[in-house]
């Protein structure tokens, strides 16, 4: 992999390998991956992966999470998000290393479907380590940063904007408020790096990275682009932070992308 997150022959590789997982961490992944294997019926769950921090070897202790991807044979059911929340609760109490734990859920006919090329199926290609069954990766294409890719991925945060102010107006406690802005920086820090990917002619997840590529194209917007990649890190319980992010940061992010990849395919 080159500094810009491609392979030799100019394809995104995949960022995360289990041999990255740092020490304090390792328990965690083997807990996840006996958890899961005991509490889904192998008939069922066609694969897990891990992504995120973890496998990327730069997760800090006390203030990471834990993110967890399940593809099933079958589509979920209420059982199986009941059983994965289960997962959550244990592996979050149990280790105090991680700071949260989310587990999703989603059908191996979705992944690999043609609707979800460059969204989810690069997500399980490109983002996603695998942690226990067969590679969906082998099944999907290899990915450039592409046009394409930047809109199926990311071209659709003006219809997330109206959930979030909302989620926002509810936000009564500072938990909420942080759970919150983490979830809004994250995915602002993303769409802003996506916005720029096919200029930049590269990958990276890293937060604070994709503020500052970002801000080498729009040197207006970086100082608020870097409290986006801070709040997604730290998270924070100030209301002006998360009204400026949702509000301001936001829209503007949504039109300019718009503009410039166009909108994400509707997806049912």
């Amino acid at each position: 992999m080159n500094r810009r997150g491609l392979d030799r022959d100019g394809v995104i590789a995949r960022e995360g390998a289990l041999d990255r997982v740092p020490v304090a961490f390792i328990p965690i992944v083997d807990a996840a991956r006996t958890h899961i294997a005991d509490t889904f019926d192998p008939t069922r769950l066609h694969s897990a992966y891990l992504y995120g921090s973890i496998p990327r070897g730069t997760a800090t202790p006390g203030v990471s999470d834990l993110d967890l991807q399940l593809a099933l044979d079958d589509e979920p059911t209420e059982a199986d998000r009941a059983d994965a929340k289960t997962i959550e609760a244990t592996l979050d109490q149990t280790f105090p290393q991680i700071d949260g734990v989310g587990i999703l859920l989603t059908s191996t006919r979705v992944l690999l479907s043609d609707l979800e090329r460059h969204d989810a199926g690069f997500f399980i290609a490109c983002l996603c380590t695998p942690l226990l069954g067969p590679d969906l990766a082998e099944q999907l294409p290899r990915y450039r940063p592409t046009a394409t890719l930047a809109r199926e991925t990311n071209g659709d945060l003006a219809r997330v904007l109206p959930r979030w102010r909302a989620k926002a107006a509810e936000a009564v406690t500072d938990a909420d408020r942080r759970t919150l802005s983490r979830l809004v920086g994250r995915r602002l820090v993303r769409t802003g790096f996506t916005l720029i990917m096919p200029r930049w002619g590269g990958w990276t997840s890293d937060l604070d990275q994709s503020a500052e590529l970002f801000g080498r194209y729009y040197p207006e917007r970086v100082e608020q682009m870097r409290i986006a990649a801070s709040t997604g890190r730290a998270p924070s319980p100030d209301p002006a932070v998360l009204g400026m992010l949702i509000n301001d940061l936001g829209p503007w992010l949504a039109a300019e992308y718009t503009a410039v990849h166009g909108e994400k395919a509707p997806r049912p």
